[in-house]
């Protein structure tokens, strides 16, 4: 904080670098932040967008952890289908938005869906992942057992293949906030994005860098408190926490 307002004063006061309207001071940023947070207005932004990625994120999660399943299930859609699953998730999420306005026209529905197309693939590569390195022998076990089927799966294979899965979660959860962001902006429905949109529309530079801090925090908080918590108990059981 010392650094930026450093910086602050001698790019804008001592050396004109830089307008004020372009580079913020730290201390006006805290402003903004106390002042949107005393409005109700952002709460209601914070609370749109948390249900709109919470709604575009359980669909990814439901189609996601479907296509993985099916596609590892399956050898000949494992070897064929994976390569383009891959290729399809190095798309930027924007590039789904036409498609979205098109089928869906220009409101939150359209959001939605950039945030589940987004967030699809990451968790199929994911959950691929998880069960192709499924060390053999554990399946082979599983079999001269008994478990086969839905028995296979239940007791051997998610077990085995979890931590990739919660990976594959984790990148899932990773694009669809970013796809929340894109989408509000470019649609100015609603929610943190269309306070961003607000700022960059007014030179609001203040605004907009406030807002990012918004965006970081709730971002940090939900894997901190969700993500994180998971992982630990996985390296937990799995013995594989420092001493």
């Amino acid at each position: 904080m010392i650094l930026w307002e450093l910086v602050y004063r001698l790019g804008t006061m001592s050396f004109n670098f830089w307008n004020v309207n372009y580079f913020p001071s730290p201390l006006e940023v805290i402003n903004r932040l106390i002042v949107l947070f005393t409005s109700s207005k952002l709460w209601d932004y914070i609370i749109d967008s948390l249900g709109t990625v919470f709604i575009g994120y359980t669909i990814s999660i439901v189609f996601g952890i479907l296509i993985g399943f099916v596609i590892t299930h399956f050898k000949f859609l494992n070897e064929n289908l994976s390569g383009l699953l891959l290729g399809l998730q190095t798309l930027p999420n924007v590039c789904w938005l036409p498609f979205g306005m098109l089928w869906f026209g220009e409101n939150q529905k359209a959001v939605i869906f950039v945030i589940a197309i987004g967030s699809i693939f990451a968790i199929s590569l994911g959950i691929i992942s998880g069960i192709n390195n499924i060390n053999p022998i554990y399946i082979k076990s599983a079999k001269s057992l008994g478990a086969k089927g839905v028995k296979s799966y239940l007791n051997v294979i998610i077990p085995a293949s979890f931590p990739s899965i919660i990976s594959g979660l984790k990148q899932g959860w990773l694009f669809a906030w970013r796809a929340l962001m894109s989408g509000e902006m470019l649609l100015a429905t609603r929610g943190l994005g269309k306070v961003l949109l607000e700022g960059r529309e007014g030179q609001d530079i203040v605004q907009i860098v406030a807002v990012m801090f918004v965006i970081i925090a709730m971002g940090l908080s939900i894997e901190a408190l969700v993500f994180k918590k998971i992982e630990t108990g996985i390296r937990e059981k799995w013995g594989l926490n420092k001493c």
